[in-house]
């Protein structure tokens, strides 16, 4: 029996009294404990895990029509051997792009109205599976307006009913003749997808190194049901937007070396002609070799276009390091004035002056640098910096973007039993949580992910005083490549010892406690319990370092404690990691890895029916089903109960008075 708050504290009291609108009778507040104790007793919702999309966004989009292959798995249990292979995959590549489908469908189909009829029928039974673990109001919210009665009625009725099969048909038969059957079709695939993925969860960058971040961002932008925990590169966009320079160039250097240019000139409108300018008049007669693109298979770009992009990636790259310098020298407080090499470069002798060593330079034309103030930008520099800092700061698109990411996201979230973040949680040698300092404070754990993310919020807030977001827009260049940043956690960024320094010995980076640590099982302990992470089984999900599966390495570690899933989705990763990105997918009987294979294309998908291949990999089983009793949303819904079964006892005691409608 569920247990009954005791009336007493006037707060209570108010509080039922303010219950009592919702539920002004004890039949109405009967009812809706019925309705709770019977949600409590559905199957968990599935719940989808991703990392590290990095504007892969056709790859991106296809896992989510497909579920990461559940929607294909659920197709081969429905119809087993009732239907050929080929057939099962006609029908998987329609529920995922239903439009495109219909299309080449009828271009083929001498009997399209025995096709409709067919497909109708098959497309009910998947979305009736698929809607099976959710309440008729959830289903009924789910679906589009023009079809919610039609297709609530196909999916609680059947033609197997010989008293309904009859009523069955002539709606099918109805939707046919009067035109509706594309649009009905394209309505039922929409909700199958959607009914696939209860919640989504993307743990950060969205955005660098692929074409298509802002075409993520456009789809999650009327996704469902979905939440963010910031990565590094989104980070680095947030920060150009909010004005910090050395963001800017940063986005500008990591866009220019994998040129990928579609995103900033095509999805942004960014004008990149003040930079190709002056980066042809500037360093017109430098081969630009150590700043040559990093080019995909799929890249058309000319010699002359490469050529162009290598000065472009150079010139900001070498404003990137005088602005960088100057935040630096702003917050002496972060220890970072080492990183500020251009200012050690002899150009003279050829080396960079480290330490008191000279270490040789690969080439050494600075045609901007002057050795007297050398983190100062020349005229040109500054007058393209104020041209570009106003095209990131207006741009309405990438603000509305920004503001998504705000609205859906933080740094860190607990769902389920489960700990996601990004990147790291600063730990020192012994494996405690390290402090770490933000202005005036100490900050570990929880709490340093708590004032980050309020430091970051406060650069988008209009009444943030001056100081204090003046601060906020710097932190952004912290939280990039700061060695105690939870975004980074790294002894350093060695982007200028990779460009000009001979020396290999100099590019080392070397990771934090966390990563060298996190293989221990009592270190994640440790931080599940500063987190307050309750629950027998407790996990830490997050992504940002790629795994290697080619080298055999395991996305689970820490005896099953924590699960890393950046398998390298983007196309730059593909050979070093072996693969192309993880999906975690928990449902009600445990969680599954879903390891997938590089995405060929959509138009391959439409077209030639071909799926990500995809490898399923069982990484923990419930003993019992889990029910929505066993999750966060469960407790809620107890605590909901817990209050309208009190205000039952107020009604029936005299307390509060029922009131009729």
């Amino acid at each position: 029996m569920t247990d009954t708050k005791v009336i007493g504290a006037d707060t209570e009291t108010h509080y039922l009294g303010l219950l009592s609108k919702l539920f002004p009778t004890v039949a109405e507040a009967s009812t809706e404990i019925i309705n709770l104790e019977a949600i409590m007793h559905l199957p968990k919702g599935t719940e989808h895990f991703l990392a590290d999309i990095h504007g892969e966004s056709e790859a991106f989009q296809h896992v989510l029509k497909n579920a990461s292959g559940n929607i294909k798995r659920k197709v081969n249990e429905l119809f087993g051997n009732s239907l050929r292979e080929s057939e099962k995959k006609e029908l998987c590549t329609l529920i995922y792009y239903p439009e495109q489908k219909i299309e080449l469908v009828k271009a083929v189909e001498p009997e399209l109205a025995d096709w409709y009829h067919i497909t109708i029928h098959q497309l009910v039974r998947v979305c009736r599976d698929v809607s099976s673990k959710y309440t008729r109001s959830k289903v009924r919210k789910s679906l589009p307006a023009d079809f919610s009665y039609i297709i609530e009625e196909l999916l609680h009725e059947s033609a197997d009913d010989s008293n309904k099969a009859a009523y069955v048909n002539v709606i099918v038969d109805t939707i046919i003749t009067t035109g509706r059957a594309d649009d009905f079709i394209i309505a039922l695939c929409n909700v199958i997808q959607r009914l696939a993925i209860d919640q989504l969860h993307i743990l950060g960058d969205i955005y660098d190194r692929g074409p298509g971040a802002h075409i993520i961002m456009d789809f999650m932008q009327d996704y469902h049901s979905w939440d963010l925990q910031w990565g590094n590169h989104d980070i680095l966009w947030m920060g150009a937007v909010a004005g910090n320079d050395a963001c800017i160039c940063n986005v500008l250097r990591l866009s220019l070396r994998y040129a990928n240019l579609a995103t900033l000139e095509e999805g942004y409108g960014i004008n990149l002609v003040p930079l190709a300018t002056f980066a042809m008049d500037t360093y017109k007669d430098d081969p630009c070799k150590e700043f040559m693109p990093k080019l995909g298979k799929s890249s058309s770009l000319d010699d002359k276009t490469i050529q162009l992009v290598a000065r472009m990636h150079k010139a900001i790259s070498v404003i990137q390091f005088k602005v960088e310098a100057q935040v630096f020298n702003r917050h002496p407080e972060w220890g970072m004035s080492d990183r500020n090499l251009i200012g050690c470069v002899d150009m003279g002798r050829g080396v960079c002056v480290i330490d008191g060593k000279d270490y040789e330079m690969k080439s050494c034309n600075f045609p901007t640098l002057n050795a007297s103030d050398p983190y100062k930008l020349s005229d040109e520099e500054e007058t393209l910096m104020k041209r570009l800092h106003h095209s990131f700061t207006v741009c309405e698109k990438l603000h509305r973007h920004v503001r998504i990411m705000l609205s859906h996201g933080n740094m860190y979230a607990i769902y389920n039993s489960n700990l996601l973040f990004h990147a790291s949680v600063p730990l020192n040698a012994e494996g405690k949580l390290k402090p770490v300092r933000i202005g005036d404070g100490e900050y570990s754990g929880k709490e340093l992910m708590h004032q980050v993310e309020m430091t970051i919020r406060s650069a988008f807030t209009a009444d943030t005083p001056a100081a204090e977001r003046s601060f906020a827009v710097d932190f952004f260049l912290y939280l990039w490549c700061g060695p105690d940043s939870p975004l980074f956690d790294k002894s350093k960024m060695a982007t200028f010892e990779r460009y000009f320094l001979t020396d290999k010995a100099t590019y080392k980076e070397e990771k934090g406690y966390y990563f060298k640590l996190r293989d221990d099982e009592t270190v994640c302990d440790h931080i599940l319990d500063a987190f307050e992470v309750k629950g027998p089984n407790r996990h830490i999900i997050n992504g940002h370092v790629p795994v290697h599966a080619s080298k055999g390495e395991n996305p689970i570690k820490a005896g099953g404690k924590l699960m890393v899933i950046d398998g390298g989705f983007s196309e730059a990763y593909h050979n070093e990691t072996g693969i192309a990105g993880y999906t975690l997918v928990y449902h009600s009987r445990g969680f599954q890895l879903v390891q997938h294979e590089p995405f060929t294309s959509t138009a391959d998908a439409i077209n030639k029916g071909t799926d990500i291949k995809s490898t399923t990999q069982i990484v923990e089983m419930s003993a019992h089903r889990m029910l929505v009793a066993d999750t966060d949303r469960g407790a809620e819904l107890k605590e909901q109960i817990a209050d309208l079964n009190a205000l039952l006892y107020a009604y029936r005691h005299g307390i509060i008075k029922e009131r009729r409608r």
